[in-house]
């Protein structure tokens, strides 16, 4: 019989104890991180935001002790050890750039994705902090959603042989923020940036990328990707795919709706599909798993889980820095590795803008400093 325990939540940091500080009070600070860090116990000290009294109101909801003016003052704390940022990426580089002033104390960072504007940046801010010493991490946490975590057990373990096609199928209608509106990318670098940092997590880098992409009708402000559709190909012969649809039919103007996040990897041996939970959010809906095998022939097998990806997923991610800093090695979602999830993304628009695959080598070394 086959281990249905795939390892679907990462264990708990090694130490809980690190002091933390928390940059940004918004939803996904409020409601996501400071919630999935205290179902952990985790030591969350501090909070800044640019709104002083949302900060003071989140603290009060979340039981932290300190409210800070500004991002600044809280940096300089020298009781503080780890940023926790949630700001909108065009603020976060000069906030990390603010936190390598103060390498004495400040030992990690997990930042936001996007980590920065583009390649460059990001690759500027990477080569920082390795020269300040400050561990950089990257908030990927769709890595940390419980069905893909169940998804790379099977695909280690070779349960599904070697990949042959994956796929991502998203319906569902996201709440841009107004940050959005100025930015030259939508979905490809708000809601594709996690399946293709995904597909990295499971398969590794692609050799290249196609994608298309046309305006989403509901989206009233100036954009160019709104539906997504890419292509990956790998050295292997892989091909994975994913279709972003945050249009999804006409659900706000009156229609029935119909959303959902569904993945689907085939491989020599057998097959894995599921479902990503987060459309039904706030309500709790577990992300799921099924699969089949040549190694338990006939069967269907569906392990199941109470965790849901927002907020539970977030335990993993900071819990994943707070380890890389008690054992002294470099995290999972290090800055440098998602370098390669910025090319990806870069690599996208390059394709929707030239109607062309693009490699993405050819987006890291025309972005080397």
């Amino acid at each position: 019989m086959l281990d249905l325990d795939l390892h679907h939540m990462p264990p708990p940091p090694i130490r809980r104890d690190w002091p933390i500080g928390a940059i940004g009070a918004g939803f996904i600070m409020r409601d996501v991180h400071l919630v999935a860090y205290r179902q952990i116990g985790l030591s969350v000290l501090g909070i800044a935001s640019r709104r002083p009294q949302q900060a003071r109101e989140v603290a009060a909801a979340r039981g932290i002790p300190r409210v800070y003016d500004s991002y600044a003052d809280l940096i300089a704390d020298p009781s503080l050890q780890v940023l926790d940022i949630a700001v909108p990426p065009d603020v976060q580089p000069q906030i990390i750039t603010a936190a390598l002033r103060h390498a004495g104390h400040i030992r990690g960072i997990l930042a936001q994705k996007p980590l920065a504007m583009n390649y460059p940046q990001a690759l500027a801010l990477v080569e920082a902090c390795e020269k300040a010493g400050i561990v950089l991490a990257v908030n990927q946490n769709m890595r940390y959603d419980q069905s893909i975590r169940a998804l790379k057990t099977l695909l280690d373990r070779g349960d599904l042989g070697e990949p042959v096609l994956a796929t991502i199928e998203m319906r569902a209608i996201p709440h841009w923020q107004p940050w959005v509106r100025d930015y030259a990318g939508l979905t490809l670098a708000v809601m594709s940036i996690h399946h293709l940092d995904c597909f990295r997590f499971l398969f590794g880098d692609p050799e290249f990328v196609f994608a298309s992409a046309r305006p989403d009708p509901r989206t009233a402000f100036p954009h160019r990707d709104g539906i997504v559709l890419y292509i990956l190909e790998y050295s292997s012969g892989l091909r994975a795919s994913s279709w972003d649809d945050v249009w999804a039919g006409p659900a706000r103007e009156g229609a029935a709706s119909d959303t959902y996040i569904r993945w689907r990897v085939e491989g020599t041996e057998g097959l894995a599909q599921g479902t990503i939970g987060w459309p039904g959010y706030p309500n709790a809906v577990p992300s799921t798993i099924r699969f089949a095998t040549r190694r338990q022939p006939g069967v269907w097998l569906a392990p199941q889980w109470p965790e849901v990806w927002f907020p539970d997923a977030f335990r993993g991610t900071m819990g994943e820095l707070l380890d890389s800093l008690t054992e002294d090695r470099a995290p999972a979602i290090s800055g440098r590795g998602n370098l390669g999830t910025m090319a990806l993304v870069e690599a996208c628009y390059r394709s929707l803008d030239q109607h062309r695959p693009v490699g993405i080598q050819e987006i890291i070394q025309g972005g080397q400093l």
